[in-house]
């Protein structure tokens, strides 16, 4: 698959199964990470690879984080967020590892490394893995950036959540481009 083919056919996978991708995968995918654009070169990307059982201890990890944030939270929604990473054989946590004293916006470093985990998704696609990025108040919670061992100027950015394709997504028409470009002309007016 080309490169263009590539980002164009890749979709958020909802339902992914074992297996997961292997070290030989994973190595591909997190050097094609690596290779993301990236101003004054300070790498503020780190992956967090989360498995096995390991996906059990953030689903308790992100059930503590809403019951401190929502005490009156029933304990089937407790539950349900438990569960959550489970929902794939795989997950890596995105994280931007922000410098605040490197003389670089932070929003370059969330962007370098928001380039960073898409390149990842998109070699993991390219060698027949499906993935699904998802966020939500857990991932901007400081019980859970904490208990993953993250900094506290680091970002948790996403949790990718990676396995096997169960079915083909659905196909989805394809925005125009069109609708989302314009030239500028070199004046507001």
């Amino acid at each position: 698959m080309n490169v263009i083919d590539t980002i164009a056919s890749r979709r958020t996978i909802g339902r992914l199964v074992d297996p997961a991708p292997d070290e030989s995968v994973l190595a591909q995918a997190f050097q094609a990470a690596v290779a993301a654009p990236d101003h004054k070169r300070l790498r503020p990307w780190r992956f967090l690879v989360i498995e096995g059982e390991a996906r059990k201890a953030l689903g308790a990890l992100l059930a503590a984080a809403l019951k401190k944030r929502k005490p009156e939270t029933s304990d089937v929604d407790l539950a349900r967020e438990a569960d959550k990473p489970l929902r794939a054989p795989m997950l890596i946590a995105a994280i931007a590892k922000v410098k605040p004293d490197a003389g670089i916006p932070e929003i370059e470093q969330l962007l370098a490394a928001g380039a960073a985990t898409q390149n990842l998704m998109l070699a993991l696609h390219a060698q027949g893995f499906g993935s699904a990025w998802k966020t939500g108040a857990g991932c901007y919670d400081p019980i859970v950036k904490t208990g993953l061992g993250l900094a506290a100027s680091d970002q948790l950015i996403g949790l990718v959540y990676v396995g096997s394709i169960s079915a083909a997504p659905p196909a989805l028409a394809a925005p125009d481009y069109r609708d989302y470009v314009s030239a500028w002309s070199g004046s507001s007016a």
